[in-house]
């Protein structure tokens, strides 16, 4: 899909003030994107206010120090409702990811669009702005920033190039082509500094985080020849090891750097009987089709899902799924 970026320039030219949305479980591509959007815009003259169905996560609150990221139920959030004239969905085009936000959007009555690189798609009442070969929202916000004339700084540079660094797997995944290191020396020369983006996102782990992966790590298996890689963590893994949540994330990565793996899988037990599921492939599995059998929805090499019920009953469905499609 192409933007179509004079109508977005148009919805923008139009509109005053904005509230800024993005996925729950958000990464780097949420915070950035939102973020950074924000600040365009309010260089612009435009008003703005990010509102969630989430805390940010400890390790990237050095994305949002000032706290701009507010969460739904603020004391503020029906006087943010009724004054915005638009409202933006970043990152997600999906209900699911959207938590008590999805209720929000519904009944939103004014202008409502996405921004949004995932192949999947909900109908969500909006207008759609996607590019599906982006390799993260954060490459159309700033495409966005260039539309409107608005000279990227080193708040908006250091913001883009999280989301985009991560999103690409630090510019190793099958996404990267030779427009995203010309966009990363955008955003260098705008003024971030890339070696000290990496120690904030790498080198400040938790203690829980690393307890965590390793239980994930520990329950791993492989099956068919190597090359599907699997394991969980469970609702109690959380409490045991000190970790939260968002400690879950990239786990999933790690398992796909052992030799001769092509496939992987985790599920991660929130909460009880209800698992979060993620699917990463660099063979010809899709793993946004995987997720749409469940509901859910992604990239053709990173996807996910939720999945309810038992561990046993949870991993069956998931696995045997899997299982499939990597034998045709």
């Amino acid at each position: 899909m192409t933007i179509d970026w004079a109508g977005l320039r148009r919805i923008i030219a139009d509109h005053r003030s904005y509230i800024l949305t993005t996925h729950i479980r958000p990464d780097c591509d949420a915070i950035g994107s939102t973020l950074a959007l924000s600040h365009i815009l309010r260089q612009l003259g435009k008003e703005t206010v990010c509102l969630t169905d989430f805390e940010v996560p400890p390790n990237l609150k050095f994305l949002d120090p000032s706290g701009e990221i507010h969460r739904l139920g603020h004391p503020r959030t029906e006087e943010w409702r009724a004054s915005a004239d638009a409202l933006v969905v970043l990152d997600t085009s999906a209900w699911a990811q959207l938590g008590d936000m999805a209720d929000f959007l519904r009944d939103f009555p004014r202008t409502k669009i996405v921004l949004d690189h995932h192949v999947s798609q909900d109908d969500l009442g909006t207008q759609f702005f996607k590019d599906t070969q982006a390799e993260a929202t954060g490459r159309i916000v700033a495409e966005l920033a260039r539309e409107l004339e608005v000279p990227l700084d080193p708040v908006s540079a250091k913001l883009l190039l999280a989301a985009l660094a991560t999103d690409t797997g630090w510019f190793r995944f099958n996404s990267v082509r030779a427009d995203t290191f010309s966009l990363g020396a955008r955003l260098v020369s705008a003024g971030v500094r890339p070696d000290e983006l990496y120690r904030d996102l790498y080198e400040n782990e938790r203690l829980g985080r690393f307890r965590l992966a390793g239980r994930a790590m520990h329950r791993a298996e492989t099956e068919l020849d190597g090359r599907l890689i699997h394991t969980y963590l469970i609702h109690d893994d959380f409490a045991e090891t000190g970790a939260i949540a968002s400690d879950s994330e990239d786990i999933v990565n790690t398992t796909l750097t052992v030799s001769g793996t092509q496939f992987a899988v985790i599920l991660v037990e929130h909460t009880p009987g209800r698992f979060k599921v993620s699917f990463r492939s660099r063979c010809h599995v899709d793993c946004s089709r995987l997720a749409a059998e469940f509901g859910g929805g992604g990239h053709k090499a990173a996807a996910g899902a939720t999945v309810l019920g038992s561990l046993k009953d949870a991993r069956a469905k998931v696995l045997d799924a899997v299982r499939k499609s990597l034998q045709q």
